[in-house]
């Protein structure tokens, strides 16, 4: 029993850790001096430009891809545009049709076809990286639709900071009022964007680039030694890599790009697996370095709290298993551990902070249904997917502990925009998968703790249990209702599942 509570309150000083961080994130945040922003002079002699999209079983949203990135605003003798397309079924044939359209008006575009995808999305870009003409490189995932003066405005900023290895923008959202799913996701990106982000860049802490939306400068992404494939996170290792060199990161918080949220619980799930494995995996691969860094405490400190981020997810997995024996046999009699959980109570409060004071800086001036306070109101489904997703991230994260390859997983997208579109019974929608009966069963366990709390006269616990009923039952019931567009997994057979250990595969322009 004494193995038990000490465990059991280990991991909720480390939970406790994790919320405080956040706590103590969103007082930097508010506590920051307002900066005026102005931006820089246009350069005397605009950079060259290659803007990279990696598109991959991507029909629905290319055509809306490549029609955005055709018209940023860019002196034309500057811009070259590569779809690195490792498609397999018919995204294939509607990319080289929309090349072709594109370069018939004069525009500098390729279309770079690999039959083979070693590396995934990082293979991708490496293997285009020789083709490309630019000293700077701007990535876009397929979903995402950049403003016509999205290169205007952070080509300068860039050029500008000789220091400066990569600049990363805000993602905006096309759907957030698809579905209530859609706007809790909307509000935990934009805490993220808003005030992580924001606070890490300006503190000079390590930040990570997120993978699109974004700009590199090419002599850093070579002296950081280029994008490699041994994570699933190529971005957040590139970035690491660039600052362990002494690059320095930038952000532009006033510049957004808009891009589709995943409307299905399914997709947000494999999304959220894709991105614990590997941000575990950078971190098994970078702590050290981190940690034996010469950059201050603190900022080593942060470093490594944001690349463990995901292992929040094993920890509240290990509280709730660990509590029913506590409770059934009376472990948190005359124990500290009761104090414990009021101390994770108190920091439990930095993430909901830190999703409110975003909303109030995007959209403090609107009302109505527009309005911060509304936008609030799907906190509480963000609470519980939080919960929810503990399984699936705690399998994810397992995964990036181990020193074997990993499948890159894509996110599936829709062409949804605001409430219209559908993605129901289309070509990409996800099976439901064995988890949900993982997810029922951790529902049924959470059900039962309750039970033994109540009976033992663990009133304090309860609220604290809830969370996990209504965390995994929401995973089962969404997911059971939004799975029959999908059908069930074992119905299905996968076209393509490339290996990540074949050996390089260039690319051939089609």
């Amino acid at each position: 029993m004494l193995v038990l509570t000490l465990l059991h309150a280990a991991a909720a000083i480390l939970l406790a850790i994790y919320g405080a961080n956040s706590l103590l994130l969103t007082v930097f945040y508010l506590r920051r001096r307002p900066e005026n922003q102005t931006e820089p002079s246009p350069p005397a002699n605009w950079p060259a430009v290659t803007v990279q999209l990696p598109v991959f079983n991507e029909l629905h949203v290319t055509e809306r891809l490549l029609a955005a990135v055709t018209r940023l605003e860019y002196p034309r003798d500057r811009l070259q545009i590569q779809v690195l397309d490792d498609s397999t079924d018919e995204t294939t044939a509607i990319a080289a049709a929309c090349v072709e359209r594109y370069r018939q008006q004069g525009v500098d575009i390729q279309h770079l076809h690999r039959t083979l995808r070693p590396g995934f999305k990082a293979g991708a870009l490496a293997a285009a990286l020789p083709e490309a003409t630019g000293d700077f490189i701007a990535i876009f995932d397929a979903d995402f639709v950049p403003q016509p003066d999205f290169l205007l405005r952070t080509v300068p900023a860039l050029a500008a900071n000789v220091k400066a290895g990569y600049l990363q923008t805000r993602w905006a959202h096309l759907n957030e009022d698809y579905s209530m799913l859609t706007r809790a996701q909307a509000l935990a990106l934009d805490g993220h964007f808003v005030v992580e982000q924001t606070v890490r860049q300006s503190r000079g802490w390590f930040f990570g680039f997120n993978g699109t939306a974004g700009l590199w400068r090419r002599t850093c992404i070579e002296d950081a030694g280029g994008w490699q494939a041994d994570t699933l996170c190529e971005d957040l290792d590139l970035s690491y890599r660039a600052q362990l060199k002494g690059w320095q990161g930038m952000y532009l918080g006033d510049v957004a790009a808009p891009a589709e949220i995943p409307p299905q619980l399914a997709a947000l799930k494999r999304q959220q697996a894709r991105w614990a494995t590997g941000s575990i995996q950078t971190f098994r691969k970078l702590a050290g370095s981190v940690a034996g860094s010469d950059r201050p405490l603190s900022h080593r400190i942060e470093g490594l709290i944001h690349l463990g981020a995901y292992f929040c997810h094993p920890l509240m997995l290990l509280l709730l298993l660990l509590t029913l024996p506590l409770l059934w046999f009376d472990g948190f009699a005359n124990s500290p551990v009761r104090w414990m959980m009021a101390y994770l109570g108190i920091a439990s409060i930095g993430p909901p902070l830190l999703y409110a004071v975003s909303q109030q800086v995007l959209h403090g001036r609107e009302a109505g249904r527009q309005g911060w306070l509304w936008r609030l109101t799907a906190l509480p489904l963000l609470v519980l997917m939080g919960t929810g997703l503990a399984l699936n991230n705690t399998v994810a994260v397992f995964h990036g502990l181990r020193n074997r390859p990993t499948d890159f997983r894509r996110t599936p997208k829709f062409q949804l925009e605001q409430r219209s579109g559908q993605w129901r019974n289309k070509p990409y929608a996800l099976p439901l998968t064995g988890m949900v009966l993982g997810e029922l069963g951790l529902t049924l366990y959470a059900l039962a703790t309750v039970a033994v709390a109540l009976l033992r006269g663990h009133d304090y616990a309860v609220p604290f249990l809830l969370l996990y009923v209504f965390g995994f039952g929401m995973m089962v019931v969404v997911g059971l209702a939004q799975g029959r567009a999908g059908g069930w997994s074992h119905t299905l057979r996968r076209r393509t599942r490339a290996s990540g250990t074949r050996p390089q595969v260039g690319y051939r322009e089609v």
